[in-house]
Order: C-alpha cells, then sequence, then structure tokens
C-alpha cells in the first residue's frame, strides 16, 4: 500500500473500502469485517448512507479479534445537506455520526455536497477538528471553481475532496487545482460503476494482459499514479482482493496518456448542475 500525506501530516492510504449503495446492515458488517481481513484500512462512509453503525460494528469486531488496532485504519464519514444549514447542525452531525459508529473519533470528516450554507456548516466541522473529534476535514464534489472560491474563505484547507474520477471522467485541470491548495483528490467511483463497458473495455483489457491484470486493475492503477486515492466497493471478497492487488506493477506514461484519452469531459452518473437534483438533495432528509 502506498499512502497520501494530508496537509495535517498524517498519512492516509490511497486505496480504500467504500460502503455507498450496502444499506443492508448485516451485509455491511460482513463486507466490512472481510475487507479488513483482506487488507483495507482506510474505510468511508457517510451518514446518508444509512449504514455508519454496521461499519462501526464491524470495525470494532475486528478490533476485538486482533486483525488490527484502532490506529491501523483511516475511518471517513460525511454530513449530509441536510445538516449543512449552520455551523451547528454540521457540529451536531459530526457527533452523531461518532455515536453511531460508536468511536471517539474519526480520521476524516467532509461535507458531503457544496450545497446549503456549506461556509457555515465547514465551520462546524472545523470545530470539531480543532476539538480532537476528527484528524481531518475536508468536503466531496466541489467543482473547481467552488473549491477555488472555498479554499480563499476558509481557516483550514480542506484535507480531501473526494470526487467522480475514472478514465471516462479524468478532471485532469480539477486534480491540478486540488494540487495547487495541497489536498488531496479522492476518487469515488473509479470504476465508472460499471459504466463504459469498463471492465471489458479492449484497450484497458489489451494494457492488462501485459501485466496479468484486469481491465479493472489497470483503471485503479492508473488513478493512484495521478496520486489520486480511490474507494472501489464490493461485496465479494475476490473482488475485494483483486481491487487491492494493484501495488506490483506501474503503467509507462504512454499507457498512462492513452487511458487519460477516454476522458469525456463529463459525468455520465451524475450531474450535479442540473437544479432538479440540486433541489432534490436538499430536500432529501435522514434524519427528523
Amino acid at each position: 500500500m502506498q499512502y497520501a500525506t494530508l496537509n495535517t501530516g498524517a498519512k492516509m492510504p490511497l486505496e480504500g473500502f467504500g460502503v455507498f449503495q450496502i444499506p443492508d446492515a448485516a451485509e455491511c458488517e460482513r463486507v466490512v469485517y472481510d475487507a479488513i481481513k483482506t487488507g483495507y484500512r482506510l474505510l468511508d462512509t457517510a451518514a446518508a448512507y444509512m449504514n455508519e453503525e454496521a461499519l462501526g460494528k464491524a470495525v470494532r469486531r475486528a478490533i476485538a479479534d486482533g486483525l488490527v488496532t484502532r490506529e491501523d485504519l483511516f475511518i471517513t464519514t460525511k454530513v449530509w445537506v441536510q445538516d449543512e444549514k449552520n455551523e451547528e447542525t454540521a457540529y451536531e452531525a459530526v457527533k452523531t455520526s461518532l455515536s453511531k459508529l460508536g468511536l471517539p473519533y474519526v480520521d476524516l470528516v467532509l461535507l458531503h455536497q457544496a450545497l446549503g450554507d456549506y461556509f457555515a456548516a465547514y465551520r462546524g466541522i472545523t470545530r470539531a477538528y480543532k476539538e480532537g473529534l476528527t484528524k481531518a476535514v475536508g468536503v466531496s464534489n466541489f467543482y473547481p471553481f467552488v473549491l477555488a472560491n472555498f479554499c480563499e474563505n476558509v481557516e483550514v484547507i480542506p484535507a480531501v475532496n473526494q470526487v467522480e474520477l475514472h478514465p471516462f471522467f479524468a478532471q485532469e485541470d480539477a486534480i491540478a487545482l486540488m494540487k495547487q491548495y495541497g489536498i488531496v483528490p479522492q476518487a469515488w467511483g473509479p470504476l465508472a460503476e460499471g459504466k463504459h463497458g469498463i471492465f471489458t473495455d479492449p484497450v484497458l483489457t489489451e494494457i492488462g494482459k501485459k501485466y496479468g491484470k484486469s481491465a479493472a486493475q489497470v483503471v485503479l492503477r492508473w488513478n493512484v499514479q495521478r496520486g489520486v486515492s480511490i474507494l472501489p466497493k464490493s461485496t465479494h471478497v475476490e473482488r475485494m482482493a483483486q481491487n487491492i492487488d494493484i501495488w506490483d506493477f506501474e503503467l509507462t506514461e504512454d499507457e498512462m496518456k492513452t487511458i487519460g484519452e477516454k476522458d469525456l469531459g463529463h459525468s455520465e452518473i451524475i450531474n450535479h448542475f442540473d437544479p432538479q437534483l440540486v433541489k432534490m438533495l436538499c430536500g432529501m432528509k435522514i434524519h427528523e
């Protein structure tokens, strides 16, 4: 495993395990435990995923079973739009997440969307950071024009910006801007959620043959070589093991360029510029 150094000085694994769309508590607990057993040390959840309790149970079980210590793990959660109303709601949301996780602290808290009063909400998670409830703070789904304005006007520069990053939406300019501010780019959906025939793409498959790797492994490797932290998700142990088996080969500059040429310049998973989506996200309640 390789690591990114956050602006706090902390080390974050470049590859982690995400639990988006695993709402079933028993299944989530099982897959997180399996992921830890497989070697994952970065675990990513969110209040809106509705599975913080399950992830916390898996973590505590893995610690009790002697697989890891708490210090071995890097755990991320996110504050949802509903709680990005003001400083106090965001601060309380962090405490709620910790209670659900059953942990005294997390390693990273992100604002989930650039919606609501995200400046005030960020002050709330910054307060949690200063109190030691989280080791770092950051943002998610902040596009470059939003991120630049944000960084020019906050007290604590985000440690991480978690956005959609894969060969079909490469966001090179966004990554360049993050690096200017010392922010680590982190990819949600690094396998494009299976779209674009990514697992059977002939170019990716051909590159993979050279290294004895799958198209998926090539794509994951491509992102980490760009300095991007990745969060692949799978509920199958075999796929988990395959996804983490990307540290014994290196793509050439030409291969990196060839893969990058697949960029469409836009997302085909979510359109954050759609007013109807914005209204829907702002109205989405995850608690009373």
